[in-house]
């Protein structure tokens, strides 16, 4: 692998912000110094001031791959994330057929090994009927044992009291939740319905899918948790309220630890007017106010980890009726400038851009020399402009589905070039044709 020298950079890690030069050798960063051009290299960029931050590590995407790669797969999606500055994904099991044995987990790491633009790991999905494969679960084979406490996309719903104990107690490692009660979503679509038939109004999907489900159901995730001494990470709050329940201790002193998504902190209930079912998801994208506050704890360190919960689906099933029209947003290739909207708006800072995207989820989920610009580690980068804009509707759309939710929109910044351990995947625009995206380590 050619060497690499990127000059003139401002590089962001670990709380400080610094004007450097890293060397790149082997895939991994080999020195870093104020000044090192005598150090020879292949290939030299100058970074010409502009930010150099660890590379994002999503913790939640859903590519779609196997069964389901109408609306994507991992070859199509992890090219659009590797765009939009994303260098390693936790992909959920909610494809068909759902990862819920070890065989159709590793088969997910076969089809990665060949396809993947991104470095790759996959959740091992929990159910009612699965706690061997869990018990039996390596856990540096898996970033997660995922668990979905309230119905969403796919059939993988965990509602046997005794089957989510089994899992609490028994997961060999973190275990990720979707949290919305399905009894509450039940009532609330049933009395809607009598009103508005199929047709119900898009504005009403966060009445629906409430923030009373939200409390209730991460209330219990948290009670389990505790009861059982499980390592818990709850995925993609939504509402202030669930807030409640968490604590803004440092990182390591949690074993309960919260994300949220960036659409999240970019929309609110007045977009469903404008964007309608493009916006659909579950959770439900909630207030003003809610968004506010979601923003707020993630500053303050009560909200841990930033992810995407990318989830494809094709134009033609969003253009269905609301209660046809399937959740999910595809969010990967505009994700981290959407999130550096907010330091523009002086919001979050860049540094805590990089603790939520990169080192906290490298922290969490023990992911093995990822996550931080230090030497020896793997060369995940993404060289960010600060001063540059991304004009959404100037950009080819990478997705397989063809299409996004930030159509219309201008963000102040833009993703200049994405290094995946080391190797330049995309630059000025433009994607090398080859996957190097490999298997994350976890040191467990």
């Amino acid at each position: 692998m050619a060497s690499i020298l990127i000059a003139n950079a401002l590089t962001v890690n670990e709380g400080r912000s610094a004007h450097q030069d890293l060397l790149l050798r082997d895939g991994r960063i080999d020195a870093i110094g104020g000044d090192l051009t005598g150090r020879g290299a292949d290939q030299v960029i100058d970074a010409d001031g502009r930010a150099l931050l660890p590379g994002m590590i999503d913790d939640q995407v859903h590519f779609r791959e196997p069964g389901l790669t109408h609306k994507g797969d991992i070859r199509s999606e992890s090219r659009a994330a590797v765009a939009g500055g994303i260098t390693s994904y936790m992909e959920m099991p909610n494809t068909f057929p759902p990862t819920t044995t070890i065989d159709l987990l590793e088969e997910k790491h076969r089809i990665a090994r060949k396809n993947s633009f991104a470095n790759y790991s996959f959740y091992l999905g929990g159910a009612n009927d699965n706690i061997e494969a869990v018990k039996a679960l390596d856990p540096k084979q898996a970033c997660g044992v995922k668990v979905f406490m309230g119905a969403s996309t796919g059939n993988m719903l965990v509602d046997d009291p005794a089957a989510l104990e089994q899992i609490f107690t028994h997961s060999p490692t973190i275990v990720a939740t979707h949290c919305e009660d399905s009894p509450i979503i039940d009532e609330n679509t049933r009395r809607f319905q009598a009103i508005h038939g199929e047709d119900i109004p898009i504005a009403l999907h966060p009445v629906i899918r409430s923030e009373a489900a939200c409390y209730r159901s991460t209330a219990l995730a948290v009670e389990l948790a505790r009861r059982c001494n499980t390592q818990l990470h709850i995925l993609h709050l939504s509402t202030a309220k669930e807030l409640t329940l968490l604590s803004s201790m440092p990182l390591e002193a949690k074993r309960i630890t919260a994300e949220v998504c960036v659409h999240h902190l970019l929309f609110s209930g007045i977009d469903y007017r404008e964007k309608g079912n493009l916006i659909k998801c579950n959770p439900a994208i909630k207030t003003e106010a809610d968004r506010r506050e979601l923003l707020a704890a993630l500053q303050a360190g009560t909200i841990d980890v930033v992810g995407t919960d990318h989830a494809p689906h094709t134009l033609v099933e969003k253009q269905q009726s609301y209660m046809k029209a399937p959740s999910g947003l595809p969010l990967v290739q505009h994700a981290l400038v959407s999130l550096l909207e907010h330091v523009h708006d002086r919001t979050i800072s860049l540094e805590q851009v990089v603790e939520k995207t990169a080192h906290n989820p490298a922290r969490l989920f023990a992911v093995k020399q990822r996550g931080y610009l230090r030497e020896g580690y793997w060369a995940d980068l993404v060289l960010v402009d600060l001063k540059r804009s991304t004009i959404v509707d100037e950009q080819p759309v990478h997705y397989h589905c063809g299409w996004t939710p930030f159509a219309g929109r201008t963000f102040r910044s833009s993703v200049a070039a994405t290094f995946v351990s080391g190797h330049l995947a995309f630059n000025d625009g433009k994607l090398d044709p080859k996957p190097a995206g490999r298997r994350l380590e976890f040191d467990r």
